[in-house]
């Protein structure tokens, strides 16, 4: 990714490792439990419909996002796997539900007479029951009058039910096992009122990985998916490869004298003769402000820090200890170069947040160039 007719900063996302992380969960459950890949928020930073397309290709049979406009963008790219809707969709669109063909979770009446007005016979449904996390879903108390409603309905059916665990990337089981339990009692009335519902899911990537027994019909991997951890606290059983790497090119090369300042609010001020690079990577990227002089990169495989304050579009960081920077040398802020790395994990210490939010929260100016695939 070199030369001037390519952007100065650039995400490369390597779909072969993500394909590579699909099979390995696959190898990891049972021949019947389904794979429902979770692209929401733009498959994490990756891009929903090339990450989607590779995910299926590698053997998941159902993909979930949380808003409606994504499942449409999904579907208007070609994509015509199962597409779950995991969060709150009004009842003004159960027209565009049905349009689309997208499952939806269902959790009022008002939506699922709507979507009953508008559906096909045999329309699936999910049902979502709030177990312990205390957002979007139904009381465990709710699900059965519920589904006794909805079996009322000529057109919506109940495919699919699930739960969603609050701390399962959490050292401490008991939380886990203590939701698991309630939705289980959940499954066992609606099966002795109703008989089995067909798809029943609970695991997200962590629980995937610690929570064997909890696996049902079908996982939900998300972080998983993009070779990241979905746990700080306990290694994953299983190898993931990082999916994404971040990276830009040396734009500038100068020796600042002693006492010169650097960035906004002067931060920075440097003792002795300093040789510096410019990157151009900024918060205006979703690069996190709060890496100023603390976060890295690498150059010729080595730690470069940032300098002063992370800027809206740009970086300086230290080049003293590595020789010969120049103009267009690459630069690695997330991924590999040489014998050394910086993960989305590090990054995210450095921040002080989650490594979820470091590739969500890459902007749209960033362009993501796809290999291995």
């Amino acid at each position: 990714m070199r030369g001037k007719e390519h952007p100065v900063l650039w995400a490369e996302v390597d779909l072969s490792a993500l394909q590579a992380n699909v099979r390995a969960l696959k190898r990891f459950t049972a021949p019947h439990v389904e794979l429902m890949a979770v692209v929401k928020a733009n498959a994490y930073g990756h891009g929903a419909v090339p990450v989607a397309r590779a995910a299926l290709a590698a053997g998941a049979t159902r993909l979930a996002v949380h808003r409606l406009e994504e499942g449409i963008a999904l579907r208007e790219a070609g994509i015509t796997a199962p597409i779950l809707l995991l969060g709150y969709t009004r009842v003004g669109s159960a027209e565009k539900v049905v349009q689309y063909r997208l499952t939806p979770t269902v959790n009022s009446e008002d939506f699922a007479r709507a979507l009953n007005q508008w559906a096909p016979p045999h329309f699936p449904v999910h049902i979502k029951v709030d177990t312990g996390l205390s957002r979007f879903g139904l009381a465990p108390e709710e699900v059965l009058p519920f589904v006794r409603f909805l079996q009322r309905l000529s057109h919506v059916q109940v495919e699919g039910i699930y739960t969603h665990f609050a701390t399962a990337d959490e050292l401490d089981p008991g939380p886990v096992w203590d939701q698991w339990r309630t939705f289980l009692d959940v499954l066992g009335s609606l099966n002795m009122s109703y008989g089995p519902i067909p798809f029943r899911h609970a695991c997200n990537s962590a629980a995937t990985l610690r929570f064997p027994q909890a696996h049902l019909d079908g996982i939900r991997p998300g972080i998983a998916l993009y070779g990241m951890a979905p746990s700080t606290e306990w290694p994953s059983p299983i190898p993931l490869r990082p999916v994404l790497s971040l990276k830009s090119v040396v734009v500038r090369v100068h020796t600042l004298r002693p006492g010169t300042a650097i960035g906004y609010g002067r931060t920075y001020v440097v003792k002795q003769p300093t040789r510096v690079a410019l990157v151009p990577i900024g918060y205006g990227d979703g690069y996190p402000r709060a890496l100023s002089n603390r976060g890295a990169v690498l150059i010729q495989g080595r730690r470069a820090p940032i300098l002063g304050r992370v800027s809206m579009d740009q970086v300086v960081v230290d080049v003293s200890h590595i020789p010969h920077v120049q103009l267009e040398d690459e630069v690695v802020i997330l991924g590999d170069q040489g014998e050394d790395a910086i993960r989305a994990e590090e990054i995210a210490r450095w921040a002080g947040t989650i490594n979820y939010e470091i590739t969500t929260h890459l902007l749209p100016r960033v362009p993501r160039v796809y290999v291995g695939c």
